[in-house]
């Protein structure tokens, strides 16, 4: 194949489109939907790493809940270990990886706990069960048993059995503000490819550099 002819890949773009963004998260926006509509469960699950207070490295699976100019919110249990250690080093890294589409989007960023109106908000929109949930749960200590588990849902549930659940007090989001964020396209050969847009500080210009694969 030619130099000038560029690869066709199965979503119809050619490899080299994306390469030519000028704006990350206008390209973000565009594969995540993209995502939503090829993935067969849950487009917006992204692998969160944290590190801990002797710089060990923790990942784990987390949903994106939200993305605009002000970065990518998730939420959990702030007592949890990611909660923890977010606290003690408010930085962090994510993937996204859409298999269906072999893409895979790098971010790295500073973060912070959004504010508890926009936690509140949140929490009102999740399914009751959910919100009972994350009352009775302990996240990531020791359970003595699956039944001691079910009697903490049973007591909430009776607690709550009227009225609105609201957000306990240990429970919030975080949103990571990325410095870089990597777009990476599978093509035939490995000869993928890559660009990566980075700035100095949240609010700084982006600067794109296409990468080797």
């Amino acid at each position: 194949m030619s130099e000038s002819a560029p690869i066709q890949h199965p979503n119809g773009l050619t490899a080299g489109d994306f390469t030519e963004a000028g704006e990350p998260l206008r390209l973000f926006s565009a594969w995540f939907e993209e995502a939503k509509r090829s993935e067969p469960a849950d487009a917006n699950a992204m692998t969160l790493a944290t590190v801990d207070a002797d710089g060990l490295p923790n990942a784990r699976m987390v949903l994106l809940k939200g993305f605009d100019e002000g970065g990518f919110v998730f939420y959990t249990n702030v007592d949890s270990p990611k909660g923890r250690e977010l606290s003690t080093t408010p930085k962090a890294a994510v993937v996204f990886h859409w298999k269906s589409l072999n893409r895979q989007v790098r971010l790295r960023g500073l973060v912070s706990r959004v504010a508890d109106a926009e936690a509140d908000a949140y929490f009102a929109t999740r399914a009751r069960l959910a919100q009972i949930g994350a009352w009775a749960s302990k996240q990531s200590t020791p359970l003595e048993s699956r039944m001691a588990f079910e009697k903490a849902v049973a007591r909430e549930m009776a607690r709550y059995a009227v009225g609105t659940v609201p957000r306990p007090p240990y429970w919030s989001g975080y949103r990571l503000v990325p410095l870089t964020m990597e777009f990476w396209q599978d093509r035939p050969y490995r000869l993928h490819d890559r660009i990566e847009f980075r700035r100095a500080e949240p609010g700084a210009p982006w600067r794109k550099t296409r990468l080797y694969p």
